[in-house]
């Protein structure tokens, strides 16, 4: 491709991406939107990247267009001008000829560069396929069936196998038409195309990873099987798995092994893994982490654990609700029970926490208001109406240590009205400070 040779972008190309454009942004916002067209350079096909936006947000704002990358279908050198591409954010383009930025970025220059065409081959759609049949040489590829952004990808797979990978397309396995491997081998080895064409509706409508393609025809095993045996080892990659990967002694092999062998998945064997550790099983013995029939000892260490787990966790909550009483019954003079409307009293239970929650609409039954409660790091008051001294009004979370109040709300967090407001802050804080002063002095 010769990118001096490279003409500005036809009239007819423009109205067809403006067309595109309508079509599939309607609001017509400003960000940056990618079309591509086709075209020749030099007798060769060559596919040029568009880029538009528009001057602002406005709907009727001035739509902009300039070309940013040209590659022919020969080669994998793209050609590049005012766009970069960074890892995480993906594709920028620099609009400061056109009069959009105040400062011109170091990469935007308006000269063409080149790069690999992997790197700048945004998804953009081609607005005229049917430039296509100027080029004889494709009319059997079946390119119509391709996604945009890799024809040219697939056309030279397809120039250097032909057959198969018009085959593949044809019986609807397009995606495996990007592995080379694959290609490659149905191109060479009759019976593995022989065994595709036999297991072709399995393939195509289940997605099997290409290397269980492989695997399973090497090994003559079930494509579930190899699938689920990747997918295993996959995963077993994960920190999530270390434990299983150390009981197995990293043997990834015998890992996937076991689990095929049983008919399972790896997260039921998580499962069990960890109701074992939970129920103190000693999990170097073999019967332990290789159970000979592991669903029914699966099931059997899920029932295991949920019962230990919920007898410790009664324990708990009963300790939790002592010492919580404990906490209340230390700093009850704080309470304020009399007043000309309101009265303030203290919480007695995580159960009252979680009353006022549900009922208010705000998270102080949850988000470890009764830990720190029991810590004694701040301390949960309710305002009432000394008329209706059992219905939520107010809720106020109190800090022992800085004496204020960090929080005062009411129904779904809103702030309380300004007659309560002067009660907590008047009335009941000064009061409040006064009998921890109290309670702290008789503490030392």
């Amino acid at each position: 491709m010769n990118i001096e040779k490279l003409k500005p972008v036809p009239k007819y190309i423009v109205q067809r991406i403006r067309k595109e454009d309508r079509l599939l942004y309607p609001s017509q916002t400003g960000y940056t939107r990618f079309y591509a067209y086709l075209a020749k350079n030099e007798g060769k096909l060559i596919k040029v990247t568009v880029a538009v936006r528009n001057e602002s947000k406005k709907r009727n704002s001035h739509w902009i267009y300039k070309q940013v990358a040209a590659r022919d279908v020969k080669s994998n050198i793209c050609y590049v001008k005012d766009m970069i591409h960074f890892r995480l954010s993906g594709y920028v383009v620099g609009w400061f000829s056109e009069g959009i930025g105040k400062y011109q970025k170091w990469w935007e220059d308006g000269e063409w560069g080149w790069a690999n065409s992997k790197c700048f081959d945004p998804y953009a759609p081609i607005v005229n396929m049917d430039y296509m049949q100027k080029f004889p040489e494709y009319k059997y590829s079946c390119y119509q069936e391709i996604q945009h952004c890799r024809l040219f990808e697939y056309l030279q797979i397809y120039e250097q196998y032909p057959v198969t990978a018009e085959l593949m397309v044809k019986l609807g396995l397009k995606d495996y038409v990007f592995y080379k491997t694959i290609i490659h081998r149905l191109d060479k080895d009759k019976n593995f195309r022989r065994w595709v064409l036999a297991n072709r509706y399995n393939i195509a409508s289940n997605r099997y990873y290409a290397t269980a393609l492989l695997r399973a025809y090497n090994r003559k095993m079930p494509l579930e099987q190899a699938h689920a045996e990747i997918s295993t080892r996959q995963m077993l990659k994960s920190n999530d798995y270390s434990v299983i990967r150390n009981l197995f002694h990293n043997d990834l092999t015998a890992i996937t092994n076991y689990i095929a062998s049983q008919n399972t998945n790896l997260r039921s064997y998580k499962d069990y893994a960890d109701a074992c550790a939970y129920l103190q099983l000693d999990m170097t013995l073999e019967r332990n982490y290789m159970p000979h029939d592991f669903k029914r000892w699966h099931d059997i260490r899920i029932d295991e654990y949920h019962s230990k787990k919920a007898e410790q966790d009664k324990k708990e909550r009963h300790e939790l609700y002592e010492k919580f009483k404990k906490v209340a019954d230390k700093y009850m003079r704080l309470e304020q029970k009399t007043g000309a409307n309101y009265i303030c009293i203290i919480a007695q239970s995580p159960q009252d926490l979680i009353h006022e929650g549900h009922i208010l609409h705000h998270c102080v039954g949850s988000m470890g208001y009764d830990q720190k409660f029991v810590r004694e790091q701040s301390l949960i008051f309710f305002i009432r109406d000394i008329k209706a001294p059992d219905t939520p009004l107010v809720t106020v979370e109190y800090s022992v240590e800085q004496k204020k109040v960090l929080q005062c709300y009411g129904e779904h967090d809103h702030r309380p009205m300004k007659d309560i407001g002067d009660f907590v802050y008047e009335q009941w804080l000064p009061y409040a400070n006064k009998q921890i002063k109290k309670i702290q002095n008789l503490a030392a």
